[in-house]
């Protein structure tokens, strides 16, 4: 059947099975060691620590990857993360007494290290994989690559939980890191030899972007996220649970599900976004949704404060505020793909997801330290919103420069 395929789809199959895979994997560690850490007794901004390197080294590998990709090739750099989880989960093979914070922080960084090179190799490879001239097609496939990959990290959440159940955690992560390897395998064998190496050799401090665009987008980027995450990481789970009083399943679970939702929205962003004429997005559109997506955090925080039903408030806001920031994060991944230069395409996207991830890194950091500051409870989660709001407003500042369709002649 794959043989009936064209190069391109049967590549950008394989490219997205790996994505697919990998977040799996991704998002059942996750819950693996939330779960399997508290039960050992551990608070949950201790176990939000647990995931700092994890952030940390996804800055530094979003960097210096893209160059990588563009000189190794981005079958190579995708097929390397997917080893490096697989070690990464073999890491925490050892005897129960040996998984110590720092090991456990370790494999955590070496996790991160490869979920990023994984993730700018898959978002990368697209851009070779569809003509320039068909821009629409393109948006359709990042939308379908970054929605299914946050759909498939929820299902990783509920994943990880179920293989707690039945495996334990050692059954759980053995029977995750002999699944990746297969696909590792595979991926060997399938993927093209020269994806995305670009034809001159980049030097190092080509790095840094000299796109004026993309500079502007990875700003705008790194404010997005930075605001989903100061309320989302550390302020959300421990607000449900200590002050709603819910338990760690029913967070998870809703979480989970949130997530889910979340990848949904962004799957069909191309539908709710096209412009006149099925025109593609621009910086109008990421303009026009960021700068909706602003009003909720500070509804939200404003509700709390005058006292309304925090269940109700949270919940429903929660769920406002992911699908209009799914519309947002499918909106720039297209517009980076677009932006990036064929020749070296690694190079532009790796440094936007270095914004990407320097914006979750600032976020987990200041939900903690916000939250655990401003008194916990309702007042916390305020504080760690009205912050939301203000990175938000940062990233409609951003987002003004942003390069717009030419106006058709009247």
């Amino acid at each position: 059947m794959l043989s009936q395929l064209t190069p391109a789809i049967r590549q950008y199959l394989v490219v997205t099975g790996n994505y697919w895979a990998f977040t799996l994997t991704d998002g059942a560690l996750r819950m693996l060691v939330v779960l399997h850490f508290h039960s050992l007794g551990y608070a949950p901004l201790d176990i939000a620590l647990l995931f700092l390197f994890y952030e940390i080294f996804g800055v530094v590998t979003n960097l210096v990857g893209g160059w990588l990709g563009a000189r190794w090739g981005l079958n190579r750099t995708m097929n390397i993360g997917l080893v490096m989880q697989v070690v990464a989960l073999s890491m925490l093979l050892v005897p129960a007494s040996w998984l110590t914070v720092p090991w456990v922080m370790a494999a955590q960084a070496l996790s991160g290290i490869a979920k990023d090179l994984n993730k700018m190799s898959a978002k990368s490879s697209i851009k070779l994989l569809v003509p320039s001239d068909a821009q629409g097609q393109l948006y359709k496939w990042v939308a379908i690559l970054t929605g299914s990959k946050n759909a498939l990290k929820g299902v990783g959440f509920f994943l990880g939980g179920v293989l707690l159940s039945w495996l334990g955690f050692a059954g759980a992560v053995a029977s995750m890191a002999i699944a990746l390897a297969a696909v590792w395998l595979m991926s060997l064998v399938l993927l093209k030899d020269d994806l995305g190496r670009a034809k001159s050799k980049p030097k190092f401090r080509d790095i840094f972007s000299k796109s004026e665009a993309i500079n502007v987008l990875s700003a705008a980027r790194m404010f997005l996220f930075g605001a989903r995450d100061v309320w989302f990481v550390v302020a959300l789970p421990v607000f449900l649970s200590q002050t709603l009083g819910w338990n760690h399943s029913e967070t998870g679970a809703f979480m989970a599900l949130w997530v889910i939702g979340y990848g949904v929205v962004q799957g069909v962003a191309p539908k709710i976004t096209r412009g006149h004429g099925n025109q593609t997005p621009d910086g109008a559109s990421a303009l026009a949704w960021v700068s909706l997506l602003t009003l909720i955090p500070g509804a939200i925080a404003a509700a709390l404060w005058l006292g309304m039903p925090a269940s109700w408030v949270v919940v429903c806001g929660l769920m406002l505020f992911g699908a209009v920031f799914a519309i947002n994060s499918s909106l720039h991944s297209y517009l980076i793909v677009q932006y990036a230069g064929r020749d070296g395409v690694s190079l532009d996207v790796g440094f936007y997801y270095m914004s990407n991830a320097m914006g979750r890194l600032l976020g987990t950091l200041l939900s903690g330290a916000l939250f655990q500051y401003a008194g916990q409870g309702s007042s916390g989660l305020q504080a760690c919103l009205w912050v939301s709001m203000l990175f938000l407003l940062a990233a409609a500042g951003a987002s003004i420069k942003l390069p717009r369709h030419p106006q058709e002649a009247a």
